[in-house]
């Protein structure tokens, strides 16, 4: 599975707006691809921030 859909998985799962940190833990991926996938989602607005620093499914 590509790590962009592990994350987006992730944040679907929880439920609440997560850190990077709280998804490279919930995934385990290194923090590193985690940020390098939240850039892709970002860049493609499948994700958004409701505050800072924290991110949720659009």
């Amino acid at each position: 599975m590509e790590n962009t859909q592990k994350v987006i998985d992730a944040m679907k799962k929880a439920g609440e707006p997560l850190k990077a940190g709280q998804i490279a833990e919930l995934t385990g991926l290194d923090k590193k691809e985690v940020d390098k996938a939240m850039k892709t989602l970002k860049t493609e607005e499948l994700i958004v921030s409701p505050k800072r620093c924290f991110w949720e499914p659009k």
